[in-house]
């Protein structure tokens, strides 16, 4: 695996996080994602972000690491800028389906970003619903490779599902 992490400090607690520069890097994004994908066995998947410079860098690669899974041929429903609250009801709207909001805090040197993953039903991701098993493939080096043109899912911009005010 070219330029590793400590998934146990980076993985946990519900949610994947860590200093950038430093515990994680634009790479960890695709990881997740692809793992993400396998784990809950989706062919859709809803993904928001806060706005933030760095969060638009590890958006990106999270949304080509989810459209790249395997066979699954994930249709990702890119949100752009959005909350949690925004998120979830969108998931819901799509027809009750996963999702993940990045994040980031600080700026400047050092910044912590932060990937949560949602289940279908709109819960976070834990341990116990698929957190551990995204972790343990990071960690044995099982991040599905990236498929051919005719396997790949497709990215579509859905603005148009959080609600502004």
């Amino acid at each position: 695996m070219l330029n590793p992490i400590d998934t146990a400090a980076v993985i946990r607690d519900g949610r994947v996080a860590g200093t950038f520069p430093g515990e994680i890097h634009k790479g960890v994004a695709w990881w997740v994602a692809a793992c993400f994908v396998v784990v809950s066995r989706t062919s859709r998947i809803a993904v928001a972000h806060d706005g933030h410079p760095t969060t638009g860098d590890f958006h990106r690669r999270f949304c080509r690491g989810a459209i790249n899974a395997q066979h699954f041929s994930c249709q990702l429903a890119d949100l752009g800028e959005a909350n949690e609250d925004q998120l979830v009801h969108a998931m819901q709207a799509l027809g009750n389906i996963p999702g993940a909001l990045l994040s980031t805090t600080g700026d400047g040197g050092r910044q912590t970003v932060t990937i949560r993953l949602y289940d279908a039903e709109g819960r976070p991701l834990t341990e116990d619903t698929g957190l551990a098993k995204v972790r343990e493939m990071i960690a044995a080096d099982r991040v599905p490779i990236p498929v051919n043109d005719q396997a790949k899912g497709r990215i579509t911009l859905r603005r148009d599902l959080v609600e502004t005010k």
